[in-house]
């Protein structure tokens, strides 16, 4: 399938975010998917899944939630941003919020048949809008970050929640996937997990060069964050298992 693709800009969390739109060409109204960045930030990675779920009839919306800014070698610039995101609730649902709304406002959008993927910090962003009570009919989180575990605050998700992890990865390990999905299965959500034998964390990012072209190899080069290597075979099937949920879903 055709798609088009541009950039929108909105302002939210006293930063000017650069989201990246995609969109079929082809008759709507679409299911739409709101996707949430891993901390490095909006990147070729995210535009690519973008693209790709338009292909297959989503109308998505790659967020921003740096204001534009990819923190390719810089560990703790994107930490410094990231770690005071993740500590602030209220932050975070203002972030996604933002983003939401403008995919919302889209034309074509069918605002009842809407779903989230996220990435590391934006897994955590999606899953706050989950938590407030967003409708999402399926979410998907890569090696996210958790929100607090309440069963509680997840009793009212209706949707299907699917999270992957590296069996190797020391920031989301398959241990606390467990746990929060515990935490899941008493409030009575739908939820699944995939665990990568050998993947660490960001198994999906492919090592880059100073100026963001990708390198050969698993390796990176550069400084990032311990416990980060890029795993092609993995990187395949997860991205498989987040369009059989779609696919599932809708």
């Amino acid at each position: 399938m055709m798609i088009t693709t541009r950039e929108v800009t909105y302002d939210v969390d006293g930063l000017n975010m650069i989201a990246h739109l995609a969109q079929p060409d082809s008759p709507g109204p679409w299911p739409a998917v709101l996707i949430g960045h891993d901390g490095v930030g909006l990147e070729e990675y995210q535009r690519q899944r973008a693209d790709d779920l338009a292909a297959h009839g989503y109308l998505t919306l790659a967020m921003d939630y740096h204001g534009g800014e990819v923190f390719f070698n810089r560990p703790d610039a994107m930490l410094d941003r990231v770690m005071p995101l993740l500590a602030n609730v209220e932050r975070m649902q203002a972030v996604g919020r933002a983003a939401l709304d403008v995919l919302l406002a889209q034309p074509g959008v069918d605002p009842n048949r809407i779903a989230a993927l996220g990435y590391g910090a934006g897994g955590q962003i999606v899953l706050e809008l989950a938590r407030i009570g967003i409708a999402f009919r399926a979410i998907a989180v890569i090696h996210p970050a958790f929100p607090e575990a309440k069963t509680e605050d997840w009793t009212d998700v209706t949707g299907t929640l699917l999270m992957c992890t590296g069996s190797e990865d020391p920031l989301c390990t398959p241990q606390q996937v467990l746990t929060f999905g515990h935490v899941l299965q008493k409030a009575g959500v739908d939820w699944r997990v995939n665990i990568y034998g050998g993947a660490e964390h960001a198994f999906w990012a492919r090592p880059r060069n100073p100026d963001g072209s990708a390198t050969e190899g698993t390796n990176h080069t550069m400084l990032t964050v311990p416990g980060v290597s890029f795993h092609p075979k993995h990187t395949t099937r997860a991205w498989r298992a987040v369009l059989e949920l779609f696919r599932e879903t809708f």
